[in-house]
């Protein structure tokens, strides 16, 4: 029956639930032993590559231009017609397989995996998730549609940020501010779509038997390595160990500008009065220089990227209509990932394309395995994958400028590592009081109130006084807050990674990138510590792990 199978998933674009279900049942009805497990498996693997496939392409186009209506209408029927049966019928085979009592050569992570999804499965849930994925679509309209009229145009609000980079601080507040303010005319709107994301959250948890949302979603998540403890412990050695560098940084900042207080339209200039960073024209320059950054750091990883550049798996430049945000997603059924961004012009921008590309790399790398449900790694190790080549094709920055602007751009970035962590801190610290408070997270004051709190706990040093309207909303400018919940202390984590996995190649630059591309080829297949061991890195949230990353990262920009 396989054989009839379609090639590609573009011809499956049209196909409704009737005429995918036959596969499915077909494997469900056949007896399972040793000697067919693997056909079974492989063909499991192909019918699931092909939908999925389906949901992704479907997700692409949403995304690309949130008012394109049939393209929402293709994707939310995906969600309401397929998806929800599509996942009914996965538990099907998984339950099968666990039942038969074998287990496919190298699947044993896999099927501690399957097992956990058995447990909290519900089919009353298959609906409800659908729904919350049509949240993410109002999400992302109502943030893609916000713009402003700056110098007599039409501009989306990402599009301000080179005019945060120009040295008249004047120019940079009215921007700034202009920006808030069209944020802030959505207020009212993020917080009531806030209490439908909440409330279908709480609904969903309470199905599969969980007395609150974040216990369900950390095994949803597939967390077996660390506990929401861990997590609020990692929070408070960011307070200990990093915040006051961060303070150190934003201090020194400031007395470079030379003002008596740093306001948030302060962040992006450059403090020693230099022109702003101009990495590139237009898209096909940004790609044509990061090629030529690859091709330094890797023959095989430049290739790897051009190739998607010849076939058209990257949208990066910013418009209205697009989603926020920048994001890779995996093709599973060609085997090809596709980046999404939003580029305009700054070096931010060459940031996110190394971060997304090191998705994609790990996509191609694990593309090998005999199943694809093997090449779905934790997320704490994918954002090593893409964190880690952020600074591993740090060294080739100048293939966008020369070298005195080169080690600019690298320092603001190992600068930014430091700041980094006390946000990702506020951004964790707040989902866990959300969904451990259900009785306050409604209330959009409640919500108000303790993001400020906490981010003034984790950031010392920015002035926000007279501006606590845009301060205490900054909850509802993180999307994974609203997108991806508790999808953010993976970031932390995989920081730690990274800049181990970078600092070994300080020392062995061609042994640190082979430890990298080995551990991104091993997928799924290894628990969370060993893929980082895998890449030279130790699986840690103490604070001892933590200062040592920070010193060395103080230690290299105190040598720039």
């Amino acid at each position: 029956m396989f054989s009839s199978l379609p090639a590609n998933a573009e011809k499956l674009l049209s196909w409704k639930w009737p005429e995918i279900e036959p596969y499915y049942q077909d494997l469900k009805q056949r007896e399972l032993s040793p000697d067919n497990v693997d056909r079974w498996m492989a063909e499991w693997s192909r019918i699931y590559s092909l939908v999925d496939e389906v949901y992704n392409r479907l997700y692409v186009a949403s995304t690309v231009d949130t008012a394109d209506q049939e393209a929402k209408r293709l994707f939310d029927s995906y969600l309401d017609e397929v998806q929800p049966r599509f996942k009914a019928a996965e538990q099907s085979l998984k339950e099968k397989l666990l039942a038969s009592g074998l287990c496919p050569k190298g699947f044993e992570l896999q099927l501690k995996k399957i097992r956990v999804e058995a447990e909290i499965f519900r089919r009353e849930n298959l609906p409800l998730l659908a729904e919350e994925q049509k949240l993410r679509s109002k999400y992302s309209a109502l943030t893609g549609s916000q713009t402003v009229q700056w110098q007599g145009r039409e501009t989306t609000v990402a599009q301000l940020k080179p005019v945060y980079q120009e040295q008249d601080r004047a120019l940079r507040e009215q921007a700034w501010r202009l920006a808030s303010e069209r944020q802030l005319g959505d207020r009212e709107a993020l917080n009531g779509l806030w209490r439908e994301y909440f409330e279908l959250r709480q609904a969903i948890a309470k199905n599969a038997g969980f007395s609150n949302y974040r216990d369900y979603r950390w095994k949803h998540l597939l967390r077996f390595d660390y506990s929401p403890d861990d997590c609020l412990a990692f929070g408070e050695a960011i307070e200990r160990e990093v915040v006051p560098a961060a303070e150190m940084i934003y201090s020194r900042r400031r007395e470079k500008l030379g003002v008596d207080k740093l306001r948030p339209w302060d962040l992006s200039v450059d403090p020693d009065n230099r022109p702003p960073l101009k990495p590139f024209r237009d898209m096909e320059e940004l790609v044509s220089k990061t090629s030529q950054a690859f091709r330094r750091l890797d023959p095989e990883l430049a290739g790897q990227f051009g190739l998607m550049v010849q076939e058209g798996l990257l949208d990066l430049e910013n418009r209205k209509n697009k989603r926020p945000g920048g994001y890779c997603t995996t093709l599973a059924a060609a085997k090809r990932p596709f980046i999404f961004a939003n580029a305009v012009g700054v070096h931010g921008d060459v940031q996110t394309l190394l971060h997304e590309s090191g998705h994609a790399f790990h996509a191609f790398a694990s593309a090998g395995l005999p199943y694809v449900q093997q090449a779905e790694a934790p997320m704490e190790f994918c954002e090593v994958a893409s964190m880690a080549m952020e600074l591993l094709a740090g060294r080739h920055l100048g293939a966008f400028y020369g070298q005195e602007d080169a080690n600019r751009a690298f320092r603001d970035h190992l600068e930014g590592l430091i700041l980094f962590w006390p946000y990702m801190a506020v951004v964790d610290a707040f989902q866990h009081w959300a969904y451990e408070n259900p009785g306050q997270a409604t209330d959009p004051a409640a919500c108000d109130r303790t993001w400020s709190e906490t981010y003034r706990r984790f950031t010392r040093g920015v002035d926000y006084a007279g501006l606590e309207d845009v301060l205490e909303t900054g909850w509802q400018r993180k999307l994974h807050i609203f997108i991806h919940p508790f999808y953010y202390i993976e970031y932390g984590l995989a920081q730690l990674g990274s800049v181990q996995t970078w600092g070994n190649s300080l020392k062995d630059p061609a042994g640190g990138l082979a430890a990298y591309k080995k551990a991104l080829a091993l997928g799924g297949t290894r628990p969370l510590p060993e893929l980082f061991a895998a890449a030279g890195a130790r699986f840690a949230l103490d604070a001892g792990t933590l200062r040592s990353v920070t010193d060395l990262i103080l230690g290299h920009i105190g040598r720039q």
